[in-house]
């Protein structure tokens, strides 16, 4: 089925003063607000740990480990390519994806001055590293080739999304307390509530537990900006299912039991091995990179419930809860969180979907 969208039909205003600026202590103590798939009747929960009683024994919850890069690096120029820029000027760059050992894809600051060839120094924690610039890319992206990526690793910082502007005095705070794979260019938020200790009582409740790994990537700070969403391009992103996960999701299925994807990278992890697999909702093993950009109209192979945060209006994360559960459904929600002044974003309140 056919469904002619615009970019408009996912705006919503959202107050500034709804932005969470600092993560909530515990990290299970934000606020829960739970959304009916099937009616979209809205219940509110005052902790998140009442995530417990939207969960039933048998559910199959399935987490991004993905962890973040220190990906923030500063710098100064050395040497341009024309000569014209000699030491000082500072420089900016934030890690997208790595390509190969020392070469990765970057944002930088000051483009026009990051042409092919500009050599520069990296500097941090008392460390540095010399790189340079192997080629432009498109929307400002740059290849970069470092001298030691182990140097590389220590000299950088956690980077945060921008429309968040306090420091955290610990940067352990924008990492998932499973996070294990490093690689991402920003955190798979809808993780950042759950704690040890609530993981803990979920299993002991009968919820199954399993991995997959997304590195998100560019677009989580890009929005669309084409009027007709179906021309927006996706970034791919790495990601990996391990057997023992792909197990666990077919064996839910086969009982069915649900799957209940944390975050909406899992989503499209999981929608994507099945995708490749030959039974519709069966999720096959693999390592691959994927641009599945999930609009209205989608048709959900394997996810039955979500764990999910308030996102951005005119967002692709938007777009794909819409896709999930329906786009009035939703906006409609998010106006009753707003009334009920919940927090939003990535350091924001959570959301059950089921």
């Amino acid at each position: 089925m056919t469904i002619l969208l615009s970019t408009d039909d996912f705006d919503y205003e959202l107050p500034k003063e709804l932005i969470a600026q600092t993560p909530n202590e515990p990290r299970d103590s934000s606020r829960l607000l739970v959304l009916n798939r099937a009616t979209g009747v809205v219940t509110h929960r005052k902790y998140f740990t009442d995530i417990l009683g939207s969960l039933r024994a048998g559910d199959l919850l399935v987490f991004n480990d993905s962890r973040v890069l220190a990906a923030r690096v500063y710098g100064r120029f050395v040497q341009h390519r024309t000569s014209a820029v000699n030491g000082g000027g500072a420089i900016e760059l934030l890690l997208i994806k790595r390509i190969s050992t020392g070469v990765w894809q970057c944002l930088g600051k000051p483009s026009r001055k990051l042409r092919t060839g500009t050599k520069f120094i990296l500097e941090g924690n008392g460390l540095s590293v010399p790189a340079h610039v192997l080629s432009e890319g498109v929307n400002g992206l740059r290849t970069v080739e470092v001298e030691n990526e182990e140097v590389l690793a220590k000299v950088g910082t956690v980077p945060l999304p921008p429309y968040i502007h306090h420091l955290l005095s610990d940067p352990e705070r924008y990492q998932t307390v499973y996070s294990r794979e490093l690689g991402s260019a920003a955190a798979p938020t809808a993780g950042l509530h759950f704690t040890p200790g609530l993981m803990d009582r979920l299993t002991a409740m009968g919820v199954e537990q399993a991995f997959v790994t997304l590195h998100v990537g560019l677009d989580t700070f890009r929005p669309v900006q084409t009027d007709d969403p179906t021309k927006h391009i996706i970034h791919t992103e790495h990601w990996e299912v391990p057997q023992s996960t792909a197990d666990a999701v077919n064996r839910a299925k086969s009982d069915g039991r649900r799957v209940v994807a944390v975050g909406t990278t899992s989503v499209r992890v999981l929608e994507t091995a099945a995708q490749t697999a030959s039974g519709v909702d069966t999720v096959v093993a693999g390592i691959g990179s994927t641009g599945l950009f999930i609009l209205p109209g989608y048709s959900f192979h394997v996810v039955d419930a979500m764990v999910t945060n308030f996102h951005l209006p005119r967002s692709t994360l938007l777009m794909l809860i819409s896709a999930f559960v329906g786009r009035e459904v939703i906006l409609n929600a998010y106006q009753e969180a707003i009334r009920e002044r919940y927090r939003f974003l990535s350091f924001g309140d959570g959301m059950f979907i089921g």
